[in-house]
Protein backbone atom coordinates (compact mmCIF):
# COMPACT_ATOMS: atom_id res chain seq x y z
CA UNK A 1 0.00 0.00 0.00
CA UNK A 2 1.41 3.40 -0.96
CA UNK A 3 1.97 6.12 1.57
CA UNK A 4 -0.37 8.42 -0.34
CA UNK A 5 -3.33 6.08 0.31
CA UNK A 6 -3.04 6.49 4.08
CA UNK A 7 -5.10 9.39 5.47
CA UNK A 8 -3.10 12.08 7.16
CA UNK A 9 -3.41 12.50 10.92
CA UNK A 10 -4.76 16.02 10.48
CA UNK A 11 -7.44 14.75 8.11
CA UNK A 12 -8.53 12.03 10.55
CA UNK A 13 -8.67 14.52 13.38
CA UNK A 14 -10.67 16.96 11.31
CA UNK A 15 -13.09 14.22 10.28
CA UNK A 16 -13.55 13.10 13.86
CA UNK A 17 -14.14 16.66 15.02
CA UNK A 18 -16.68 17.23 12.27
CA UNK A 19 -18.46 13.99 13.12
CA UNK A 20 -18.50 14.89 16.81
CA UNK A 21 -19.84 18.35 16.04
CA UNK A 22 -22.61 16.85 13.94
CA UNK A 23 -23.99 14.98 16.94
CA UNK A 24 -26.37 16.63 19.36
CA UNK A 25 -25.22 17.27 22.94
CA UNK A 26 -27.32 14.44 24.35
CA UNK A 27 -26.05 11.95 21.77
CA UNK A 28 -22.48 13.01 22.51
CA UNK A 29 -23.02 12.62 26.26
CA UNK A 30 -24.61 9.18 25.79
CA UNK A 31 -21.70 8.07 23.60
CA UNK A 32 -19.20 9.17 26.25
CA UNK A 33 -21.16 7.42 28.96
CA UNK A 34 -21.33 4.17 26.97
CA UNK A 35 -17.55 4.24 26.52
CA UNK A 36 -17.02 4.75 30.27
CA UNK A 37 -16.27 1.18 31.40
CA UNK A 38 -16.63 1.88 35.12
CA UNK A 39 -20.01 3.56 34.63
CA UNK A 40 -21.27 0.68 32.49
CA UNK A 41 -20.18 -1.87 35.10
CA UNK A 42 -21.97 0.17 37.77
CA UNK A 43 -25.10 0.36 35.61
CA UNK A 44 -25.01 -3.40 35.03
CA UNK A 45 -24.69 -3.97 38.79
CA UNK A 46 -27.70 -1.71 39.43
CA UNK A 47 -29.77 -3.50 36.81
CA UNK A 48 -28.82 -6.84 38.36
CA UNK A 49 -29.86 -5.64 41.83
CA UNK A 50 -33.12 -4.28 40.40
CA UNK A 51 -33.88 -7.52 38.55
CA UNK A 52 -33.18 -9.60 41.67
CA UNK A 53 -35.48 -7.39 43.74
CA UNK A 54 -38.27 -7.61 41.18
CA UNK A 55 -37.92 -11.41 41.27
CA UNK A 56 -38.76 -11.46 45.00
CA UNK A 57 -42.28 -12.95 44.51
CA UNK A 58 -40.84 -15.73 42.36
CA UNK A 59 -38.19 -16.55 44.96
CA UNK A 60 -40.73 -16.53 47.81
CA UNK A 61 -43.12 -18.81 45.92
CA UNK A 62 -40.89 -21.29 44.14
CA UNK A 63 -37.71 -21.36 46.25
CA UNK A 64 -38.49 -20.27 49.78
CA UNK A 65 -42.05 -21.60 49.88
CA UNK A 66 -42.86 -19.34 52.85
CA UNK A 67 -44.46 -15.98 53.46
CA UNK A 68 -41.58 -13.58 54.20
CA UNK A 69 -43.91 -11.25 56.10
CA UNK A 70 -45.51 -13.82 58.44
CA UNK A 71 -43.98 -15.38 61.56
CA UNK A 72 -42.77 -18.95 61.05
CA UNK A 73 -41.35 -19.89 64.44
CA UNK A 74 -42.98 -23.34 64.29
CA UNK A 75 -41.97 -24.08 60.70
CA UNK A 76 -39.67 -26.80 59.40
CA UNK A 77 -37.67 -27.28 56.21
CA UNK A 78 -36.14 -30.32 54.56
CA UNK A 79 -32.35 -30.48 54.46
CA UNK A 80 -30.56 -33.58 53.26
CA UNK A 81 -33.80 -35.54 53.31
CA UNK A 82 -34.48 -34.69 56.96
CA UNK A 83 -36.97 -32.27 58.49
CA UNK A 84 -35.18 -29.48 60.35
CA UNK A 85 -36.86 -26.92 62.59
CA UNK A 86 -36.47 -23.30 61.56
CA UNK A 87 -36.04 -22.24 65.19
CA UNK A 88 -33.51 -24.59 66.74
CA UNK A 89 -32.83 -25.11 70.47
CA UNK A 90 -30.09 -22.86 71.81
CA UNK A 91 -26.90 -24.82 72.35
CA UNK A 92 -25.25 -22.23 74.60
CA UNK A 93 -25.79 -21.30 78.23
CA UNK A 94 -28.71 -23.10 79.85
CA UNK A 95 -30.17 -24.12 76.51
CA UNK A 96 -33.51 -22.51 77.29
CA UNK A 97 -33.87 -20.32 74.20
CA UNK A 98 -34.02 -20.88 70.47
CA UNK A 99 -31.77 -19.73 67.63
CA UNK A 100 -32.89 -19.21 64.02
CA UNK A 101 -31.49 -21.62 61.48
CA UNK A 102 -28.28 -20.44 59.85
CA UNK A 103 -27.50 -20.12 56.15
CA UNK A 104 -28.19 -23.24 54.11
CA UNK A 105 -26.44 -21.72 51.04
CA UNK A 106 -28.96 -23.48 48.83
CA UNK A 107 -32.69 -23.31 48.26
CA UNK A 108 -34.88 -22.03 51.09
CA UNK A 109 -33.31 -20.01 53.90
CA UNK A 110 -30.28 -19.35 51.72
CA UNK A 111 -28.82 -16.93 54.28
CA UNK A 112 -30.79 -18.19 57.25
CA UNK A 113 -33.81 -17.03 59.23
CA UNK A 114 -34.47 -14.05 61.48
CA UNK A 115 -35.85 -14.10 65.01
CA UNK A 116 -39.38 -14.62 63.64
CA UNK A 117 -38.40 -17.62 61.54
CA UNK A 118 -38.76 -15.71 58.27
CA UNK A 119 -36.56 -16.38 55.25
CA UNK A 120 -34.00 -13.56 55.26
CA UNK A 121 -33.18 -13.96 51.57
CA UNK A 122 -36.83 -13.50 50.60
CA UNK A 123 -37.10 -10.47 52.86
CA UNK A 124 -33.86 -9.10 51.43
CA UNK A 125 -35.28 -9.20 47.90
CA UNK A 126 -38.58 -7.64 48.97
CA UNK A 127 -36.64 -5.08 51.00
CA UNK A 128 -34.73 -4.16 47.87
CA UNK A 129 -38.00 -3.30 46.17
CA UNK A 130 -38.98 -0.89 48.97
CA UNK A 131 -35.53 0.67 49.32
CA UNK A 132 -35.05 1.22 45.58
CA UNK A 133 -38.60 2.51 45.14
CA UNK A 134 -38.31 5.01 47.99
CA UNK A 135 -34.86 6.15 46.88
CA UNK A 136 -35.96 6.66 43.26
CA UNK A 137 -39.30 8.31 44.06
CA UNK A 138 -37.85 10.63 46.70
CA UNK A 139 -35.11 11.62 44.25
CA UNK A 140 -37.72 12.50 41.63
CA UNK A 141 -39.69 14.56 44.16
CA UNK A 142 -36.54 16.31 45.36
CA UNK A 143 -35.35 17.19 41.85
CA UNK A 144 -38.76 18.47 40.72
CA UNK A 145 -39.24 20.67 43.80
CA UNK A 146 -35.64 21.88 43.73
CA UNK A 147 -35.88 22.73 40.03
CA UNK A 148 -39.12 24.67 40.55
CA UNK A 149 -37.78 26.61 43.54
CA UNK A 150 -34.32 27.24 42.06
CA UNK A 151 -35.63 28.38 38.67
CA UNK A 152 -38.27 30.65 40.20
CA UNK A 153 -35.80 32.23 42.62
CA UNK A 154 -33.01 32.68 40.08
CA UNK A 155 -35.05 33.84 37.11
CA UNK A 156 -37.66 36.15 38.65
CA UNK A 157 -35.48 37.49 41.47
CA UNK A 158 -36.78 40.27 43.70
CA UNK A 159 -39.36 39.29 46.30
CA UNK A 160 -39.67 35.74 44.94
CA UNK A 161 -35.93 35.18 45.28
CA UNK A 162 -35.88 36.65 48.80
CA UNK A 163 -38.78 34.56 50.08
CA UNK A 164 -37.65 31.30 48.49
CA UNK A 165 -34.03 31.79 49.54
CA UNK A 166 -35.04 32.44 53.15
CA UNK A 167 -37.21 29.30 53.08
CA UNK A 168 -34.24 27.30 51.83
CA UNK A 169 -32.07 28.85 54.56
CA UNK A 170 -34.53 27.69 57.23
CA UNK A 171 -34.44 24.11 55.91
CA UNK A 172 -30.67 24.33 55.48
CA UNK A 173 -30.25 25.34 59.14
CA UNK A 174 -31.47 21.95 60.37
CA UNK A 175 -29.07 18.97 60.33
CA UNK A 176 -30.42 16.71 57.63
CA UNK A 177 -30.95 13.61 59.75
CA UNK A 178 -32.37 15.57 62.67
CA UNK A 179 -34.96 17.15 60.39
CA UNK A 180 -35.83 13.82 58.77
CA UNK A 181 -36.12 12.08 62.14
CA UNK A 182 -38.28 14.87 63.58
CA UNK A 183 -40.67 14.82 60.64
CA UNK A 184 -40.82 11.03 60.67
CA UNK A 185 -41.62 10.84 64.40
CA UNK A 186 -44.44 13.36 64.03
CA UNK A 187 -45.97 11.90 60.87
CA UNK A 188 -45.46 8.19 61.55
CA UNK A 189 -47.56 8.42 64.71
CA UNK A 190 -50.57 10.08 63.06
CA UNK A 191 -50.13 9.86 59.31
CA UNK A 192 -50.55 12.81 56.96
CA UNK A 193 -53.78 14.36 55.73
CA UNK A 194 -53.67 16.67 52.71
CA UNK A 195 -57.24 17.77 52.10
CA UNK A 196 -59.20 14.77 50.84
CA UNK A 197 -56.04 12.67 50.59
CA UNK A 198 -54.91 10.75 53.68
CA UNK A 199 -51.51 9.04 53.81
CA UNK A 200 -51.42 6.30 56.41
CA UNK A 201 -48.47 5.92 58.76
CA UNK A 202 -47.50 2.55 57.23
CA UNK A 203 -47.52 3.86 53.65
CA UNK A 204 -44.25 3.95 51.73
CA UNK A 205 -45.30 7.35 50.43
CA UNK A 206 -44.70 8.93 53.83
CA UNK A 207 -40.94 8.29 54.09
CA UNK A 208 -40.68 9.05 50.38
CA UNK A 209 -42.13 12.54 50.86
CA UNK A 210 -40.04 13.22 53.97
CA UNK A 211 -36.76 12.23 52.33
CA UNK A 212 -37.63 14.05 49.12
CA UNK A 213 -38.36 17.31 50.94
CA UNK A 214 -35.41 17.46 53.34
CA UNK A 215 -32.85 17.35 50.51
CA UNK A 216 -34.47 20.10 48.40
CA UNK A 217 -32.12 22.90 49.60
CA UNK A 218 -29.05 20.87 48.63
CA UNK A 219 -30.19 20.81 44.98
CA UNK A 220 -32.15 24.06 44.78
CA UNK A 221 -29.18 26.25 45.72
CA UNK A 222 -26.92 25.07 42.85
CA UNK A 223 -29.89 25.33 40.46
CA UNK A 224 -30.59 28.89 41.62
CA UNK A 225 -26.95 29.87 41.09
CA UNK A 226 -26.97 28.37 37.60
CA UNK A 227 -30.20 30.16 36.67
CA UNK A 228 -28.82 33.47 37.96
CA UNK A 229 -25.89 33.15 35.56
CA UNK A 230 -28.15 32.05 32.70
CA UNK A 231 -30.51 34.99 33.28
CA UNK A 232 -27.58 37.35 32.62
CA UNK A 233 -26.35 35.50 29.53
CA UNK A 234 -26.54 37.10 26.11
CA UNK A 235 -29.06 34.71 24.57
CA UNK A 236 -31.54 35.18 27.43
CA UNK A 237 -31.10 38.97 27.46
CA UNK A 238 -31.64 38.97 23.69
CA UNK A 239 -34.85 36.97 24.10
CA UNK A 240 -36.07 39.36 26.78
CA UNK A 241 -35.23 42.34 24.57
CA UNK A 242 -37.23 40.83 21.71
CA UNK A 243 -40.25 40.51 24.00
CA UNK A 244 -40.30 36.73 24.19
CA UNK A 245 -42.69 35.62 26.98
CA UNK A 246 -41.10 34.44 30.22
CA UNK A 247 -42.74 31.04 29.93
CA UNK A 248 -41.16 30.41 26.57
CA UNK A 249 -37.74 31.56 27.81
CA UNK A 250 -38.00 29.20 30.77
CA UNK A 251 -38.99 26.23 28.62
CA UNK A 252 -36.64 26.76 25.67
CA UNK A 253 -33.59 28.46 27.20
CA UNK A 254 -33.44 27.93 30.97
CA UNK A 255 -34.84 24.43 31.52
CA UNK A 256 -32.64 22.61 28.94
CA UNK A 257 -29.52 24.06 30.58
CA UNK A 258 -30.76 23.17 34.07
CA UNK A 259 -31.68 19.63 32.96
CA UNK A 260 -28.03 18.61 32.67
CA UNK A 261 -27.39 19.63 36.28
CA UNK A 262 -30.45 17.69 37.46
CA UNK A 263 -29.35 14.60 35.53
CA UNK A 264 -25.93 14.75 37.19
CA UNK A 265 -27.59 15.09 40.60
CA UNK A 266 -30.01 12.17 40.06
CA UNK A 267 -27.79 9.11 40.83
CA UNK A 268 -25.92 10.92 43.61
CA UNK A 269 -29.14 12.01 45.31
CA UNK A 270 -30.56 8.51 44.94
CA UNK A 271 -27.56 7.14 46.83
CA UNK A 272 -28.02 9.71 49.61
CA UNK A 273 -31.74 9.03 49.79
CA UNK A 274 -31.16 5.29 50.07
CA UNK A 275 -28.80 5.82 53.01
CA UNK A 276 -31.33 8.13 54.67
CA UNK A 277 -34.17 5.67 54.19
CA UNK A 278 -32.08 2.85 55.63
CA UNK A 279 -31.21 4.97 58.66
CA UNK A 280 -34.84 5.94 59.29
CA UNK A 281 -36.04 2.35 58.85
CA UNK A 282 -33.32 1.10 61.20
CA UNK A 283 -34.69 3.52 63.80
CA UNK A 284 -38.26 2.22 63.20
CA UNK A 285 -39.45 5.57 61.81
CA UNK A 286 -39.14 4.74 58.12
CA UNK A 287 -40.70 1.70 56.47
CA UNK A 288 -43.23 0.20 58.86
CA UNK A 289 -44.11 -3.50 59.40
CA UNK A 290 -45.20 -5.70 57.75
CA UNK A 291 -43.29 -4.10 54.87
CA UNK A 292 -39.54 -4.63 54.76
CA UNK A 293 -36.57 -2.59 53.61
CA UNK A 294 -32.85 -3.12 53.94
CA UNK A 295 -32.84 -0.84 56.98
CA UNK A 296 -35.55 -2.82 58.80
CA UNK A 297 -33.75 -6.10 58.07
CA UNK A 298 -30.55 -4.72 59.63
CA UNK A 299 -32.61 -3.83 62.67
CA UNK A 300 -34.02 -7.39 62.75
CA UNK A 301 -30.48 -8.76 62.74
CA UNK A 302 -29.18 -6.46 65.46
CA UNK A 303 -30.03 -8.92 68.21
CA UNK A 304 -28.59 -11.84 66.22
CA UNK A 305 -25.27 -10.24 65.33
CA UNK A 306 -23.25 -12.75 67.37
CA UNK A 307 -25.19 -15.91 66.48
CA UNK A 308 -26.58 -15.26 62.98
CA UNK A 309 -24.57 -12.29 61.64
CA UNK A 310 -25.70 -12.77 58.04
CA UNK A 311 -29.14 -11.41 58.94
CA UNK A 312 -27.55 -7.97 59.33
CA UNK A 313 -24.55 -8.38 57.03
CA UNK A 314 -26.54 -9.27 53.88
CA UNK A 315 -28.67 -6.08 53.75
CA UNK A 316 -25.62 -4.04 54.73
CA UNK A 317 -23.70 -5.45 51.76
CA UNK A 318 -26.70 -4.75 49.51
CA UNK A 319 -26.75 -1.11 50.61
CA UNK A 320 -22.98 -0.76 50.13
CA UNK A 321 -23.10 -2.31 46.65
CA UNK A 322 -26.04 -0.19 45.52
CA UNK A 323 -24.70 3.09 46.88
CA UNK A 324 -21.23 2.41 45.45
CA UNK A 325 -22.71 1.62 42.03
CA UNK A 326 -24.84 4.77 42.12
CA UNK A 327 -21.84 6.94 43.00
CA UNK A 328 -19.68 5.44 40.23
CA UNK A 329 -22.54 5.87 37.76
CA UNK A 330 -23.03 9.43 38.98
CA UNK A 331 -19.37 10.23 38.33
CA UNK A 332 -19.69 8.79 34.85
CA UNK A 333 -22.83 10.79 34.12
CA UNK A 334 -21.15 13.98 35.37
CA UNK A 335 -18.10 13.43 33.16
CA UNK A 336 -20.30 12.71 30.15
CA UNK A 337 -22.81 15.53 30.58
CA UNK A 338 -20.49 18.18 32.02
CA UNK A 339 -16.85 17.51 31.00
CA UNK A 340 -15.81 20.87 32.44
CA UNK A 341 -16.54 19.55 35.95
CA UNK A 342 -13.45 17.29 35.82
CA UNK A 343 -11.33 20.19 34.52
CA UNK A 344 -12.54 22.40 37.37
CA UNK A 345 -11.64 19.71 39.91
CA UNK A 346 -8.14 19.32 38.44
CA UNK A 347 -7.68 23.06 38.33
Amino acid sequence: MSATSLPAASEVTAAEVAQEAGRGPWATALRKLIHDRAAMIALAALLLILAASLAAPLYARFVSGTDPFASNVDGTITLGGQAVEVMQPDQGGLGLGVTPIGPTWRGPYFIGADSQGRDVMARLLYGGQASLLIAAASTAICLVLAAAVGIAAGFFGGVADTLLSRLLDILWAFPIYLLAISLSIVLISSGLKLGPVTIRSDSLLLPTLIIGIVYVPYVARPVRGLVLSLARSEFVLAAVGLGVPNGRILVRDILPNVATTLIVFAPLMMALNMLTESALSFLSIGVQPPAASWGTIIQDGQGLIYTRPWVAIAPGLAIVATVLALNVLGDGVRDAVDPRAKLRERG
